[in-house]
């Protein structure tokens, strides 16, 4: 059995499932913007609390919360793959990877305490 140098594997078989759930968080992203276009465009928001009007009702935090979580799973995914495709260093590429994962978390509290503030 030859082994060929340089040939490293390391992923796991991420692909289908990556391509797909970027697709589909894409697409709730999608029509999340173009529901707040829509909603924005029908209620003009001028001050303050037009804005904090618009994000009273229910619904609107919780697709807004769901935005949020599709952006930062679509973000994961793809800086994890970038990180596992040029960072070669097990090491470096896990300590970056911590580094989006903590940052990410931190975004996604950010974003729940502003729509339940």
């Amino acid at each position: 059995m030859v082994k060929q140098p340089g040939r490293v594997v390391t992923g796991a078989h991420y692909g289908l499932r990556d391509w797909l759930a970027q697709r589909v968080t894409a697409v709730l992203m999608t029509l999340y913007l173009t529901v707040l276009v829509g909603v924005l465009c029908s209620a003009t928001p001028q001050d303050y609390a037009a804005w904090k009007e618009i994000f009273n009702h229910q619904w609107m935090r919780i697709a807004t919360f769901v935005f949020f979580m599709c952006m930062l799973w679509h973000a994961w995914i793809g800086m994890r793959n970038v990180l596992m495709d040029y960072v070669h260093a097990t090491a470096l590429r896990l300590a970056m990877q911590i580094a989006v994962i903590t940052a990410l978390l931190f975004y996604w509290v950010w974003a729940a305490g502003i729509l339940w503030s």
